[in-house]
C-alpha cells in the first residue's frame, strides 16, 4: 500500500545519522520533503544531495525540513555526510519499509542488466503530514530549485 497526492503520510519511524531516529510526526507543524536516492557517494546523489545542502537555508525559511532516504546502512551514510558537509539527516531503510510506503523500488537496467533498485523520487509532505507533491524518476538537474518553488508555494498557502 503505497501513500497518494491527498493522503496522510502514515508515521513511521526510522534509523539515521547523528544517532537519531526519525519520526515523522515529530515534524508536524513543518513541511517535509523527503528524497529517495539510489546509493551513496555515487555522482548524481552527491551533486543532488549537495543541491538540498546549499538550499537548506531556503527551505528552512519556507518551515520546510529535508530527509534523504537509501538502503544503505548508516556507517556509510555518516562517512557521505561527513564528506558533503550534508546538513541535514539521512535515513537508513535497509529493510525498505519507507521505499515500498513511497512505491519507489522499481526495476532498471545497468549495463544490459536488471535488477531492482530505488528510482530517484522526492516527496513533499504539508504541515498536517498529507502528501502534497510527489515528483519521480527525477532528473538531478534544476530538480532541487523546482522542489524548493513548491514547499514556498505550499507555505505561502498555509
Amino acid at each position: 500500500m503505497s501513500v497518494s497526492i491527498g493522503q496522510h503520510v502514515p508515521d513511521f519511524s526510522a534509523p539515521a545519522t547523528g544517532d537519531t531516529q526519525i519520526t515523522l510526526s515529530d515534524y508536524r507543524g513543518r513541511q517535509v520533503v523527503i528524497y529517495f536516492y539510489p546509493k551513496d557517494s555515487t555522482p548524481g546523489c552527491t551533486t543532488e544531495g549537495g543541491d538540498f545542502r546549499d538550499h537548506k537555508a531556503d527551505f528552512e525559511a519556507a518551515n520546510t525540513v529535508i530527509l534523504g532516504v537509501s538502503r544503505d546502512g548508516l556507517r556509510a551514510h555518516e562517512n557521505f555526510k561527513a564528506k558533503q558537509g550534508f546538513n541535514f539527516e539521512l535515513i537508513s531503510d535497509k529493510d525498505e519499509a519507507l521505499c515500498q510506503l513511497f512505491d519507489v523500488i522499481k526495476l532498471k537496467k545497468l549495463y544490459g542488466k536488471e535488477h531492482l533498485g530505488i528510482e530517484r523520487s522526492t516527496f513533499l509532505i504539508d504541515t498536517d503530514g498529507k502528501l502534497a507533491r510527489e515528483w519521480r524518476k527525477v532528473k538531478v538537474k534544476g530538480h532541487v530549485e523546482e522542489v524548493l518553488d513548491a514547499a514556498r508555494e505550499l507555505n505561502a498557502a498555509s
